[in-house]
């Protein structure tokens, strides 16, 4: 299974549909595996605190979802990098990808895409990589 990061605008933004919705739908369908860091998850709180949703009990039960571990793979270390000079937040993603041996990061941040390739891992929008997914299942 692919193992793919997802970046806080990806995966807030799936809560309104469109292609950052089918990303999580291919977790969802066990089609790809999710890989969480302790930052990564504290800023997903973050931005849907800002949005408005104070409620712990949704906050709870989306942190059981992904503490439950079903396609998700969750590292509690990953390794200092500096690649993202403009936006040093940003890194905590291909930290996480260089962690847990990801293929891709899925963003539509414009740090993150400005670099395409890091290592072995692919920096795509949702468009990008669910494309990149359509031709894997073809050449299957």
């Amino acid at each position: 299974m692919i193992r793919v990061v997802i970046d806080a605008n990806v995966f807030v933004s799936s809560f309104f549909g469109g292609n950052p919705k089918k990303v999580i739908d291919l977790w969802k369908d066990g089609k790809i595996v999710w890989c969480l860091s302790n930052e990564i998850v504290d800023e997903y709180v973050a931005v849907l605190r800002r949005m408005g949703l104070q409620n712990e009990k949704e906050l709870q039960e989306l942190l059981k979802i992904f503490a439950e571990g079903y396609h998700i793979a969750f590292t509690t270390e990953t390794p200092h990098l500096e690649i993202i000079k403009d936006d040093p937040a940003d890194n905590k993603f291909l930290e996480c990808a260089v962690a847990l041996d990801a293929e891709y990061i899925v963003s539509g941040d414009k740090h993150l895409k400005q670099i395409k390739q890091y290592l072995h891992i692919t920096i795509a929008s949702p468009k990008a990589f669910l494309n990149a997914m359509e031709r894997k299942e073809k050449e299957r």
